[in-house]
């Protein structure tokens, strides 16, 4: 996530934001210095000290409620991904896998440190995962279990790009908010990429870095409800599958592969429960 651009959001559509902060001076001062002061770790809680300071009071309980369900998808992630950095760190020791999974671990808490920061004493609570969903998943964390580590990484990492796209239209009313979600947003979807490409790595050679119509692939079934949806063909009332572009007809598979669909609150809800204890 590209913090410094929200900076650069908040200046586009809030002209008044340095006054809601500190006299203006000052506040350009202390925001031209932010990046050269502090380390890239610690800015998700400076910046969200920056929001409570200007909105803290005046935020939307829907904004609010839409941040805490993606805190609560952040939270599942950077409690996987710390887990599994644990479990693995022997077996992967030296591998180019361990330094990525490290990344990503490290991306996800960040997203959980500057959601709470945002969110402040309104954040929900972490919840108690159960990453086997009650015994419908082998222990993603024993022995031996890796590639499940990995399949369930890839339906985590694909259920947290289409449900922030399914909210992005209900936090229009605040850009600022808006700019955050979609640059977490676009972090998830790299995450997805590369978690495929692991995967493929690990003997899946059929997979790809992006999702064909509702596939899941060799994930279990009990992961189906991550990609219901995902197989539509038309676009803005346009059926993309069957145009013809310089002799080439688009095919169902590629007009599904060409676009995401987005994921609602319940249906991400309800995915994330299957792993809430």
């Amino acid at each position: 996530m590209n913090l410094l651009n929200i900076i650069k959001e908040i200046e586009t559509v809030d002209p008044e934001f340095h006054d809601r902060i500190s006299p203006r001076r000052q506040a350009i001062k202390n925001m031209t210095g932010l990046g050269k002061k502090l380390a890239l770790g610690a800015m998700p809680f400076a910046i969200g000290g920056l929001f409570n300071k200007a909105y803290g009071q005046t935020q939307p309980t829907a904004i609010n409620d839409i941040l805490n369900f993606a805190l609560t998808l952040e939270y599942l992630e950077a409690e996987f991904y710390t887990r599994g950095v644990t479990a693995y760190s022997s077996q992967l020791a030296g591998t180019p896998a361990i330094g990525a999974l490290t990344v990503i671990r490290d991306d996800e808490n960040k997203h959980v440190a500057f959601l709470k920061s945002v969110l402040s004493t309104a954040a929900v609570a972490k919840p108690t995962f159960d990453f086997t969903a009650k015994g419908t998943f082998p222990d993603p964390f024993a022995a031996g279990n890796y590639g499940v580590f990995l399949a369930l990484a890839q339906a985590f990492e694909d259920t947290g790009v289409r449900a922030y796209k399914g909210q992005a239209p209900f936090l229009m009313s605040n850009k600022t908010v808006l700019g955050a979600a979609l640059n977490i947003h676009s972090v998830e979807a790299r995450h997805a990429s590369h978690i495929r490409q692991m995967r493929k790595a690990q003997g899946d050679t059929m997979l790809k870095p992006w999702i064909t119509g509702n596939s899941r692939g060799t994930i279990p079934a009990a992961a189906q409800a991550v990609y219901n949806g995902e197989e539509l063909e038309t676009q803005a009332g346009v059926k993309i599958s069957g145009i013809s572009v310089d002799g080439v007809t688009i095919s169902t598979a590629a007009a599904t592969e060409a676009f995401d669909e987005p994921l609602t609150y319940s249906q991400a809800l309800n995915i994330a429960k299957l792993f809430i204890a």
